[in-house]
């Protein structure tokens, strides 16, 4: 799929308050661009804007679609200090700059849904509990992600992030996409193929590797790797949220689903068999649920 990308050059918020340059993000707009329903989909750590494609393609019609890059991946600017990638308020002000830049060109009010997998879910829940947003956050979707994280599944993720490895040809690197990605599921060839096209990164010497800055990784190379537990964010969190999760994930386990549909948000949480981290909104069952929950009225907030 041929799709424009376009770029918005935001501020950077720094982890030591020094001065940095601004940089852009990169994202993509699918849909009428004056239709008020606007769904944002952020991906997971290492992906990119481009595995929305599949699901933004079946939204268009009823919503516009906006599929970002966070910043160092995909299309968007790298960072100038590597410390900046383990600031949290930097993802939020890269989300609020966009949201301006969205109301900017509405004359009526917007609807926002939220379309996070993993990371991308972890920075729609905190947006959600801003105040003062440009426009609230009407119903948030989560691939995979809880309240309470794993230091055993971090230590996971940690051993191929960061690492840069580059390969001699394109099925290489798709190859071994797949073999590090393998918890996403029964992916189709085409899907798979489409995920490496975007992932890749062509060297001039011939090449491949990765389309993201391997500097997003410093977080688990500076600090000793601890469980992540957001339960008091989650118990402040009032939107309606629908969370995927992968019955063989490491990320978001069982327990902690069950406690998400009774705290907070009080979650609907669908489990799909034979997929572990995490649930890439590509295959057509993935596409419906997260279609029917956002365009459905009764799941809207009251």
């Amino acid at each position: 799929m041929k799709i424009p990308v376009n770029r918005l050059l935001v501020p950077t918020l720094s982890a030591d308050d020094k001065p940095r340059k601004p940089h852009h993000i990169a994202y993509t707009d699918w849909g009428d661009r004056e239709n008020p329903h606007v769904v944002i989909c952020v991906h997971g750590l290492t992906r990119n804007c481009r595995d929305f494609d599949y699901l933004a393609h079946e939204l268009q019609t009823d919503c516009r679609v906006i599929c970002i890059d966070v910043v160092g991946r995909g299309q968007s600017d790298w960072l100038q200090e590597a410390q900046d990638y383990e600031y949290y308020p930097l993802y939020l002000s890269d989300a609020i700059s966009l949201l301006n830049h969205l109301k900017s060109q509405y004359t009526t009010a917007i609807t926002l849904d939220w379309v996070g997998i993993s990371m991308g879910g972890l920075i729609g829940m905190v947006l959600a509990l801003q105040k003062n947003l440009p426009m609230q956050i009407n119903k948030l979707v989560i691939s995979d992600l809880g309240p309470l994280i794993s230091a055993v599944a971090l230590k996971r993720i940690a051993e191929y992030v960061g690492k840069d490895p580059r390969f001699a040809s394109f099925e290489e690197f798709k190859n071994y996409m797949k073999l590090i990605s393998v918890s996403f599921g029964p992916l189709t060839d085409a899907q798979w193929t489409h995920m490496a096209i975007h992932s890749a990164r062509a060297y001039p010497d011939g090449s491949y590797g990765f389309r993201y800055d391997p500097r997003i990784a410093v977080s688990f190379q500076t600090h000793e790797i601890k469980d992540i537990d957001l339960w008091t964010q989650w118990d402040q969190l009032s939107v309606p949220t629908l969370v995927l999760r992968g019955m063989e994930s490491d990320i978001l386990s069982a327990e902690t689903a069950a406690q998400m549909q009774v705290r907070g948000a009080k979650a609907k949480v669908v489990e799909l068999p034979g997929i572990g981290h995490a649930p890439m909104l590509m295959d057509d069952n993935q596409i419906k649920i997260v279609r029917d929950f956002i365009l459905n009225p009764r799941n809207g907030a009251v």
